[in-house]
Formats: structure tokens, C-alpha cells, sequence
């Protein structure tokens, strides 16, 4: 089983895509976790999850971890598929609860009160291919595969 999750293709195109998920989703968790980039921190986000959203706590941790922890993994290319898959997830739930009525585009104009979907369709297509195809060329994920 691990073989199978840790295998990837040697292609360098892998590796450039998980590099720039993880450039686009690392601030995002940095801003629920560690309050950089004008974001709430760990307590306002989990607040903000639980109190306002009615997320359960443990949803609203895991959100906050995917969001942190997965860009750290997709940088090393470690479990790639594992954090590909609940980055997708993270970003399908966030269209249904929070994005979805608010159509497709971002608030390019600053009408909106919040974002549209486009975003969130871009991150879980790049997911998806890092679930089919792996970490790629460089990653801790093809040195682990190597050694089963």
C-alpha cells in the first residue's frame, strides 16, 4: 500500500505543480495559524470556524491544519497524495458552505462580500493532478518509493 501512495512519475512538471500549490495555500494557513499576512491567528480562526460558521471543532482544526500543514508536505513532496487529496476536499467544502452563491469570479471589483469559486476549481484541479501523478521528479515521496 505505502508503495503505491508514495510512487510518482519522473517528471519535473509534477514538482513545479506541487511547489505552486503550496506557494498559494501556505499563506492562507499561515494566516489562520500563526497570524501572518493580517490574518486572525489560531484562536480567531478557530473562532471564526466554530462560533460564527457552526463548524465543529474538529472540522474547523482540520481545515486549519490542511491549510498549514499540507503546504509544508507538498514542499517535500512527502505524502503528496495524502496532502493533494485533503486540500481538494478543504477546498470542495469551502465552495459549498461559503463560495458557491457567490458565483464564479473572485471579487476582482471588491463588490462582494466574499469570493467567488475560481480559485477553489484551480487548487482542486492541481490537487487531483498531484493525486494521479504524484510528488514527481524531485520529491521525498519518489526517495521514499525508491527504498519499498
Amino acid at each position: 500500500m505505502w508503495a503505491r501512495l508514495l510512487a510518482t512519475e519522473d517528471t519535473a512538471s509534477l514538482t513545479v505543480l506541487r511547489l505552486f500549490l503550496a506557494l498559494v495555500m501556505f499563506p492562507h494557513g499561515a494566516q489562520k495559524v500563526l497570524g501572518w499576512f493580517g490574518g486572525p491567528g489560531f484562536s480567531g480562526a478557530m473562532d471564526m470556524f466554530t462560533k460564527m460558521m457552526g463548524i465543529p471543532y474538529l472540522f474547523a482544526l482540520m481545515a486549519v491544519l490542511t491549510e498549514f500543514v499540507g503546504p509544508l508536505l507538498l514542499i517535500a513532496g512527502l505524502a503528496t497524495r495524502v496532502a493533494a487529496l485533503v486540500m481538494a476536499g478543504e477546498m470542495v467544502v469551502a465552495v459549498a458552505l461559503v463560495h458557491l452563491h457567490n458565483g464564479f469570479f473572485m471579487n476582482w471589483s471588491g463588490k462582494q462580500a466574499v469570493e467567488g469559486f475560481e480559485y477553489h476549481i484551480l487548487v482542486v484541479g492541481m490537487a487531483l493532478a498531484l493525486l494521479i501523478g504524484g510528488g514527481g521528479k524531485w520529491s521525498a515521496d519518489r526517495v521514499l518509493s525508491r527504498r519499498t
